[in-house]
Formats: structure tokens, C-alpha cells, sequence
């Protein structure tokens, strides 16, 4: 199959009105990623696989995902809605470029796996001119209906059109298609619109292949597979299905899952070996969790780094930018954001470590604060290793505290600290005068 060349044409112009959102359809995500994305990623890549996305106008933002995906990828835009095969015959210019297989995609179907692509294509290979996928539907009401001469296709059957006696297949028409690329315009461009609502449907595609004399053949899916999405109901089943299959291959990595039906994961999220996730967790994009990690109940994580043997939570959040060390700790209530926490560091409880770095095996105490925003833009904060931050103290970037520096509790800090220092609780005048005078400093950098 890699021998042969192919280009995938992803129909992305849906507006997604059903949906009720300004946003276009394909941008929704599941499982931290768009619905495009998904699709970008399961379709042929590599040498001579090329990616075609056909947008509707003014839909600059697909444009912006699909070459964020996929650079590679042709953007051809769509300016009336004639039909799904008027759809494809906007991506023309790369059609005549002769890909040996033509593969047409829907944005809006997330659950396509690269596994099914490939059998898609398989037909081609045998001389077969167009496969279509298939499934069988539990209630097959409303699908155009396969129908079969043995194991051949020979049409393509909508609901409207269907005798009782073919109403009643289940074998239904997925939408998904792949054509032999040498004969793909021939077959599009007999595509007529001779129907009541004057559009050019690709189904009609199998008809035409057959009149020329030519195979159509059938791959068959699940219906999971094939989920299409045009409401947000049906954005959360596709969401549950998605959240389902990322489950069970983490579990079959080797990651323990005490309650599964109740952790989230994104798509990308990466396990190392002996990795606890315990329940109630909501994992974003972003994420790797090393090997040993132990992830309490009720954390929230994303676009963070998780090293061998640290533990996090309950009731933790890591948003952005986050790393931790090897044995880091960061207990119930914390937060952390564009923070690196080194080896050993432990934030046990009710702190908010943002815009810092943290050194080896320091210790920050309870309600401790890095107060990272001066009203007008975000400072640092570096806490040298083995440093002692104690309760409820406030450390006013930017500052640097030393190594194995000891802060009392209580401190409000707006003074670097160096190495092996003590520093205590400063008088509430000296702290509003400090911070007082801090805000004005900023305040005049901020105008000029």
C-alpha cells in the first residue's frame, strides 16, 4: 500500500447550524482536539500522501487548523453548497494531479481510524475503481442503503428512494469513499444533478463507476466509527466513544485506572510504565505522566509534565507551562502554572506556585503564594534548591530566593533573599508601603 500514491480530500465547509454556535463544525473538539484534527491525523501520511481540505468562505480558522496540522495540506474553498460531489470538484486542481487512490473524508467524523483508511484503499489495489465504506446500523432510518450483487456494490440507494424490500438492509452508506485517482474526474464529472433539490451527490458516483463498466466494492465498519456530527448531543456520544477507546489502550499500556468511566484523557496524552490514575481526573492536551507517577482523585492537567515517582493531589490543578521533577509532590489544593518544580520539590497543600522555578528539594509550605502580576504584566519567581518557604507566606516577583534560604511563615517578601539566609515576617506598615510603592513603579512603566 505505502507504493502507492494517495491524496485525501477532507470536506470541511459545514457550517454547523444545528449546533447553535458562530464556531464552524469541524473546530469543535473531542478529547482536547478538533474534530478536523482527528480526521487530519487518521488520513495517509508521508511521501506521496497528500492532504487536500475544501472550507466554506470566510472560514479562515479551519484554514488556520488544517495547515496547523498538516502543512502539507491544500486549502480549496467551497463558494456555493451544490452537493458533496460539487464539494470534492473543488479540490480539482489536485485531483488532476493523478494520485493513484482518491480518498474523500468528512470533517466532522472523529472516530475514523488510519487502520480503516487502509482497508478502504485495499480495493483500489485489486483494480477495483471506487470503495465505499460501509456499516450496519441498528436503526438504518434515514441512511442511503448499500446494495449488493454478492460481495459487488451496485448502488447507492437513499431513504427516499428505497423499495420496502430495501428499506429493510441495515447495510448503510458511511459517506467515506476512496476512487481510483486515474479515473476519479471522469466519474465526478458525470456526476448530473437531476434531482429535487438540483445539488451533485457523490453517491451517485457508484451508478456511474458501474455504468462505465467498473468495480464498486464495499468495506464495512462499525457505526461508532462512522458517528457524523451535526449536534452537540452527538458531540458528546462521539466524545464518550473517543473518551472509551483512549481508556482502554492506556489500560492496555500498562496504566491503572481504578474507576475508568470516570477519568478524561486527551488524545495526545502520553503514560510511562506503573503510571495510578485514580478517579475523577481530567487529563487536557499536553500531557506526559512518567513512569511510577500516582495521580489522586479530583486533579486537573493540562500541558504539563509529570516526572518518575511524583505524586499530585487531590484536588490539584496543573495548567500550562508546568513540569515536575522526578519525586516532585504537589498536594490537595495547589495550583501551578509556567512553573518548574525540580526533583524532590514538595508543595503539599493550599499553595499557588505561577511563573516560577523551584529548586531540588525545597519545601514550600502551606498557603504560600507567588504573587506572579503586578496589575500590569507577569514577573518570576526562583526559589534556589533546598530552600524553606514557610506557611502562608507571599513571595512578590520578580524575586530570587537562595539556596537552603529559610522563610518564615507569615513573610511577605519583596527582596531577593541570598543563599543560606533567614528571613522573617516583615511589619504590615514596611508591606504596604512596599507593595504601595511597587504598584506606582509599574503603574509609570506601563505608560511609558
Amino acid at each position: 500500500m505505502s507504493a502507492r500514491s494517495s491524496l485525501t480530500i477532507v470536506l470541511a465547509a459545514g457550517e454547523g447550524t444545528r449546533m447553535r454556535t458562530s464556531m464552524p463544525k469541524v473546530l469543535h473538539p473531542i478529547a482536547g482536539e478538533s474534530l478536523l484534527a482527528h480526521v487530519l491525523a487518521a488520513a495517509p501520511k508521508g511521501d506521496g500522501a497528500g492532504i487536500a481540505v475544501v472550507v466554506g468562505p470566510d472560514h479562515a480558522a479551519v484554514e488556520k487548523e488544517a495547515k496547523r496540522l498538516r502543512p502539507d495540506a491544500d486549502i480549496f474553498v467551497q463558494r456555493e453548497r451544490l452537493g458533496t460531489a460539487h464539494a470534492v470538484l473543488a479540490a480539482r486542481a489536485a485531483i488532476a494531479r493523478g494520485a493513484d487512490d482518491l480518498l474523500v473524508a468528512f470533517g466532522d467524523t472523529p472516530l475514523i481510524t488510519a487502520e480503516t483508511f487502509a482497508r478502504l484503499r485495499a480495493p483500489l489495489a485489486k483494480g477495483a475503481a471506487l470503495a465505499v465504506l460501509g456499516f450496519r446500523a441498528a436503526d438504518p432510518t434515514g441512511y442511503g442503503r448499500l446494495l449488493l450483487d454478492g460481495t459487488k456494490l451496485v448502488a447507492i440507494r437513499e431513504q427516499a428512494d428505497a423499495s420496502e424490500e430495501e428499506r429493510a438492509i441495515t447495510l448503510c452508506n458511511a459517506g467515506v469513499m476512496a476512487m481510483d485517482g486515474r479515473r476519479a474526474l471522469a466519474i465526478l464529472d458525470a456526476i448530473g444533478n437531476a434531482n429535487s433539490k438540483g445539488e451533485y451527490y457523490l453517491v451517485d458516483a457508484v451508478a456511474i463507476a458501474r455504468a462505465q463498466g467498473l468495480e464498486a466494492a464495499v468495506i464495512e465498519t462499525s457505526e461508532d466509527e462512522v458517528r457524523g456530527i451535526n449536534t452537540k448531543a452527538q458531540l458528546a456520544e462521539a466524545e464518550a466513544v473517543m473518551q472509551t477507546r483512549l481508556r482502554r489502550a492506556a489500560m492496555d499500556a500498562g496504566v491503572t485506572l481504578i474507576a475508568p468511566e470516570t477519568v478524561y484523557l486527551a488524545a495526545d496524552t502520553t503514560f510511562g510504565q506503573d503510571v495510578t490514575i485514580e478517579p475523577f481526573v481530567v487529563i487536557g492536551p499536553g500531557v506526559s505522566i512518567g513512569d511510577g507517577a500516582i495521580v489522586h482523585s479530583f486533579s486537573h492537567i493540562v500541558q504539563s509534565k509529570l516526572g518518575r515517582n511524583s505524586l499530585l493531589g487531590p484536588f490539584a490543578r496543573l495548567r500550562p507551562g508546568t513540569s515536575l521533577g522526578d519525586g516532585a509532590k504537589i498536594g490537595n489544593f495547589v495550583e501551578a502554572k509556567a512553573a518548574v518544580l525540580e526533583a524532590g520539590v514538595k508543595v503539599n497543600h493550599l499553595s499557588y506556585i505561577g511563573d516560577a522555578h523551584v529548586g531540588a528539594n525545597s519545601n514550600i509550605g502551606a498557603g504560600t503564594i507567588t504573587c506572579n502580576y503586578d496589575g500590569f504584566n507577569k514577573h518570576k519567581t526562583v526559589i534556589g534548591e533546598g530552600a524553606f518557604i514557610g506557611t502562608n507566606t507571599s513571595l512578590v516577583a520578580p524575586i530570587s530566593i537562595g539556596a537552603r534560604a529559610y522563610i518564615g511563615s507569615g513573610s511577605v517578601i519583596t527582596r531577593d533573599v541570598p543563599d543560606d539566609a533567614l528571613a522573617l515576617e516583615r511589619s504590615q506598615q514596611t508591606t504596604r508601603e512596599g507593595a504601595a510603592a511597587r504598584f506606582r513603579a509599574a503603574k509609570q512603566r506601563h505608560k511609558t
